[in-house]
């Protein structure tokens, strides 16, 4: 596949861009200009954009592509709307280049709380976590919305909490669902299943739940 990967310098979509990489893809890397990005391939294009709020400039990252996979969120409770307003720019460009295939990261406080959840999560855990990220949460909500009510065959994926450990391949997930007693997930390991279901039909409009 052409893929083009949205939030490239993120600790996500790095993970993404390597992988893609070294699974034999063609990966086109939409990096800010103000952004580091020294990754070097010969299947790699970086094209670099001056944020991703315009649709317009985007449309070049997406000549020739077969799916889109955004990394892009906030990295912290004080970064705004970041993910529903670069989401809206990337739906509109994609539509604009006829690219259909789009996967994006959440979060798993967005899924429905398993039904045999513990007592623990449900009461006291999850409750704080809303809580306490609760900008983070509303702007990732508008995010999936927009994805939701596109044209686009997309898949969220929603993992816990995340750490940087090194790819491992073997994980739980949930089609439709959020995994139970699902406390921590590698960024590598996210990255690996954003790649793995594009060619997962049964994936198509539906949220991934991933954790360990």
């Amino acid at each position: 596949m052409r893929i083009t990967v949205f939030g490239a310098t993120g600790g996500i979509g790095g993970h993404v861009v390597r992988q893609a990489l070294d699974g034999g893809h063609k990966v086109t890397a939409v990096v800010r200009t103000s952004s580091a990005f020294e990754v070097e391939h010969p299947s790699l294009e970086v094209v670099r954009v001056a944020g991703l709020d315009d649709p317009e400039p985007l449309r070049e990252a997406l000549d020739g592509s077969t799916a889109v996979i955004s990394g892009v969120g906030a990295r912290g409770r004080k970064d705004g709307p970041v993910a529903s307003r670069s989401t809206r720019s990337m739906l509109t460009a994609m539509e604009a280049a006829g690219v259909r295939r789009f996967v994006a990261v959440s979060a798993a406080p967005l899924g429905p709380v398993p039904a045999d959840e513990s007592f623990l999560n449900r009461r006291v855990v999850y409750p704080m976590i809303n809580a306490f990220a609760a900008d983070v949460y509303a702007d990732l909500r508008l995010m999936e919305a927009a994805i939701m009510s596109s044209a686009t065959d997309w898949t969220i994926v929603r993992p816990p909490k995340l750490n940087n450990k090194p790819l491992t391949g073997k994980y739980r997930t949930l089609v439709g669902g959020t995994v139970t007693r699902g406390y921590l997930v590698s960024r590598a390991d996210v990255a690996h299943l954003m790649l793995a279901v594009l060619d997962a039909p049964a994936t198509i409009d539906q949220p991934v739940g991933v954790s360990y």
